[in-house]
């Protein structure tokens, strides 16, 4: 009982002392007060870079930021909101903005009468208005997952299906050198329903990723079976036998370290490789399937404001000021994000080199963004399920006929639980 309690008082030391840098307002002046989630320095600095530039711009508006540590950001920004009070603006996380705007705590974003809607991709747009139809925020930009491969390893042209990513990878295995960064940890079996999902092709449902456009779940079926098998193969042959046990950082560091020469990530993962010193690489949109499609959902969070903003007009124009070209690109470009911006497809940085590939993946019918089932009940505990499944299936615990027949049943009752 205790735990709720101190974490609320630490919400409350946090907003204290976050206002007592700037003083009190002064007569007829505005302050808006802003969370961020995915705090770190170097982001905290370069929010308030373009605060002071949306000060500069709006007289007399002010903006206070707030910046809880990471790891307890998302619960103390769902504490401040259920006071209702105290905050105008918020970052909102593609797994929070549908409790969010369920619960009340989020405005509808006008964008009828923001010059700075067209300017956004349609997937920004998209995204915008994903949950319930309505503009709950504005995306600050997305992440994807491209193929990262070395090309020092002997490769010039990179596997365009996950086919001859094995057989690639295979030919690459040899002493101590691996052809793929395997990820056998947590988080491991998003991978294992990418090969799965590029497998059924276009019989796939984008919108209910995990489903079928017949209803079925994409685990039911025969194609599920080769690509679950393949994934096996991948990990057996072609990857580090530590990759067993492998997450996001041991990956990372396998394909830096020269250890592997290939590596599927999000582009937060280019500004690491090029800091590693390694410079013979390249990127390519993820493999496709045998019927020639690729199938991922795609990571984001943006900028929301709040149903009681007691400045709801500044609080929307602090929204739009952010989300506009030439801040969103450097917000972009200073968090490593595919960016909202389609004057960013001109830029250098996001038109060439390692950023190309995830351009031509947006402008390949066939590369598919899809919607994960975040919806459904059994969401969160499948997500443990089902990596303890492929920790189970890469040791030899578990057969591909077992696995897929377990997350088929629990598919199959999650949408009883939902039609």
């Amino acid at each position: 009982m205790r735990k709720p309690v101190l974490a609320a008082a630490a919400v409350t030391v946090t907003l204290v002392l976050a206002g007592c840098g700037s003083g009190e307002p002064s007569a007829g002046e505005i302050r808006l007060r802003m969370i961020e989630s995915l705090t770190g320095p170097e982001r905290t600095k370069l929010i308030r870079s373009l605060l002071k530039d949306f000060e500069r711009a709006h007289p007399g508006v002010t903006v206070e930021l707030v910046s809880p540590p990471l790891d307890s950001a998302d619960q103390k920004i769902t504490q401040i909101l259920q006071t209702k009070k105290g905050l105008d603006v918020l970052e909102v996380r593609d797994h929070t903005a549908k409790s969010f705007s369920n619960n009340g705590w989020l405005a509808e974003l006008p964008t009828t009468g923001w010059a700075g809607w067209a300017d956004l991709t349609d997937l920004a747009r998209k995204k915008a208005v994903e949950v319930g139809g309505k503009a709950y925020l504005i995306p600050y930009g997305f992440y994807q997952r491209t193929l990262f491969y070395r090309t020092d390893f002997g490769m010039t042209t990179p596997p365009a299906t996950w086919q001859e990513l094995y057989e690639a990878g295979k030919k690459m295995t040899t002493g101590d050198r691996y052809g793929y960064s395997f990820r056998g940890g947590k988080g491991g079996a998003d991978y294992a329903v990418m090969m799965i999902s590029a497998y059924n092709g276009d019989a796939l449902n984008p919108e209910k990723s995990f489903f079928l456009k017949d209803k079925r779940t994409i685990f039911s079926t025969p194609e599920a079976a080769q690509a679950l098998d393949l994934f096996v193969k991948i990990f057996k042959e072609a990857s580090p036998p530590d990759s067993v046990s492998w997450g996001y950082p041991e990956m990372v560091q396998g394909f830096t370290s020269g250890v592997t020469g290939m590596l599927i990530q999000d582009p937060e993962v280019i500004k690491t490789v090029e800091e590693s010193g390694v410079t013979a690489w390249a990127t390519a949109p993820i493999p496709k399937g045998p019927t020639g499609y690729a199938y991922q959902p795609v990571g984001y969070a943006g900028w929301g404001v709040t149903s009681f903003s007691e400045h709801p007009k500044e609080a929307v124009a602090l929204v739009q000021f952010l989300s506009e070209a030439k801040q969103s690109i450097a917000f972009a470009k200073g968090n490593s994000l595919i960016p909202i911006s389609r004057q960013a497809q001109s830029d250098p940085q996001f038109s060439q080199g390692a950023w190309k590939a995830y351009l031509q993946a947006q402008q390949d019918p066939k590369q598919v963004i899809t919607i994960r089932p975040v919806d459904y009940p059994g969401w969160s505990q499948f997500l443990v399920d089902s990596d303890r499944d492929v920790q189970a299936l890469i040791t030899g615990k578990k057969s591909t006929a077992e696995v897929l027949r377990s997350w088929d049943a629990f598919w199959t009752d999650q949408a009883k639980k939902v039609s």
